[in-house]
């Protein structure tokens, strides 16, 4: 049984905007959710697929609500399957601004076409670096059940871009085999940053194909363990603005590795969200592989070597709240001698055993070894670093973040519309490169939260006031942001 987006019979259904929406929006076809489904009719019962059939449900972003239990037919077992539809058609009109530096947005995104599920994007964005508009679009069924199309190009200012991801993903924990091809092509321009100022301008050309191929020997409901084999060829080459020859560079590499989990989610509410179920990944999860680069594939002698990868999650869930450990590293070793290579850390505790309460301490690190320009850290772009400081005021290498906030719920569906809470919070951390002192600032304050209860993604939005502390801003030490609110 399928709803749409407001039940007319409710109390508090607001009549005329829900009578409206209703007649505009396009129902999710029944075929789609029968097609997400992971069981089928005559399939044994088995508890943990019905649960990941719920969760495949909730990930295709078409609804507000799903639940899935059982009932009897006939005097046999029936699965019920209960969902409303979010509000998926969405005009965007943003405004974001933290600490004077002002960004805004316009545009449409159509997150369930015709009732297909699948995704349309076209957003035009101002920020103080360039002008970009976005054209996306997301199958999760292309050409057959379980098949996936994504692709996004981007006209900016200063370049293009495009991507590209298409193929058959390990769809579910149980699934067998997975293929994917996926790529990029981008002429573009790379700002790097230091300080809070332009400190390089590079023109960057790549084109970039890349084919990966999985298979699971071990696959139950509750864990996997999964061999993969992927290669890439790709042509990237960077030179400084202005260049009128452009170097022209070939490379390929090919890895394999092993990932091996024990899946577990954590269902809550009002944990980034209003008035939805949320999945949060609580899996013990550990990924090893090793990438070739070989001279013969276009790589010189200093570059040339073997990378290394590593990545692992550590979870301990409790009723109404969890701790995650992650973990990861990665490399290029040429000749014994690390090359450049990430190793970054991180732990989320959360807690909602308080009333009305959500209490989140969440810690994390990471360094970078002779990144690719454009690639360094940047807690403005990533939209997780302190949040009442100005644009690329933390830029680097390396990064250190922590965050405390309770968010206390006001209401969690005002007006049938959206849900309001508050969150007192504490920032500290920042960015900085390896030659130079640590740049840390951080802000205590209180931030305004309120998020959409019937669409179909339930992003909420923050406006935040705190006092700014320490070295990485400049001004008053009162900062305002409004922006969209960090997610955990």
């Amino acid at each position: 049984m399928n709803r749409n987006v407001f039940d007319l019979q409710e109390a508090d259904a607001p009549s005329f905007i829900a009578r409206l929406a209703n007649r505009l929006h396009a129902r999710t076809r029944a075929g789609v959710i029968r097609g997400t489904l992971l069981v089928n009719p005559g399939d044994r019962y088995d508890s943990a697929r019905v649960a990941e059939s719920e969760r495949a449900l909730r990930n295709l972003n078409v609804f507000s609500r799903v639940r899935i239990d059982t009932t009897r037919l006939d005097g046999r077992l029936a699965l019920r399957v209960a969902t409303t539809d979010g509000w998926s058609t969405k005009p965007q009109i943003g405004y974001s601004s933290a600490g004077g530096d002002v960004t805004w947005m316009v545009g449409l995104v159509e997150d369930n076409l015709l009732g297909t599920a699948t995704s349309f994007t076209a957003v035009y964005n101002k920020t103080p670096d360039r002008r970009t508009f976005d054209l996306g679009h997301v199958n999760p069924h292309f050409l057959s059940r379980r098949g996936w199309l994504q692709a996004k190009y981007s006209n900016k200012s200063d370049g293009n871009r495009g991507t590209w991801l298409v193929g058959v993903p390990f769809y579910e924990t149980a699934a067998r085999r997975a293929f994917t091809t996926d790529g990029e092509a981008a002429s573009e321009r790379v700002l790097v940053f230091r300080d809070g100022d332009t400190s390089a301008i590079v023109e960057r050309r790549a084109l970039r194909v890349g084919i990966a191929a999985g298979f699971a020997p071990h696959a139950t409901s509750a864990g996997y363990v999964r061999l993969w084999l992927a290669g890439q060829w790709r042509r990237e080459d960077f030179a400084p603005e202005g260049t009128t020859v452009f170097p022209r560079s070939v490379f390929g590499t090919v890895g394999a590795g092993m990932d091996v989990g024990h899946v577990r989610f954590q269902v809550l509410e009002r944990f980034n969200s209003y008035a939805r179920r949320e999945d949060v990944d609580v899996s013990q999860v550990l990924h090893v592989g090793v990438w070739a680069a070989p001279r013969a594939w276009g790589y010189p002698s200093g570059q040339a070597g073997v990378g290394p990868e590593v990545s692992a999650q550590l979870a301990a869930p409790w009723r109404r709240g969890f701790a995650v450990l992650w973990a990861a590293a990665n490399g290029v070793l040429t000749g014994g001698v690390p090359d450049s290579g990430r190793v970054a850390g991180a732990l989320t505790i959360a807690s909602q055993n308080l009333r009305h309460q959500t209490l989140i301490l969440h810690v994390e690190g990471a360094e970078l070894r002779r990144a690719k320009p454009g690639n360094e850290f940047d807690l403005w772009n990533s939209q997780n670093g302190p949040r009442v400081f100005g644009i690329h005021q933390f830029t680097g290498t390396r990064r250190v973040w922590l965050a405390l906030e309770d968010r206390l719920l006001v209401a969690d569906d005002l007006w049938g519309l959206m849900g309001v809470g508050v969150a007192p919070f504490l920032d500290y951390g920042g960015a900085w490169y390896a030659d130079e002192p640590a740049r840390l600032g951080g802000a205590v304050g209180m931030s305004l939260r309120i998020g959409p209860t019937r669409a179909v993604r339930g992003d909420v939005a923050e406006f935040a006031v705190g006092y700014r502390f320490g070295k990485g801003f400049t001004g008053s030490r009162w900062g305002l942001a409004i922006r969209k609110g960090v997610r955990y």
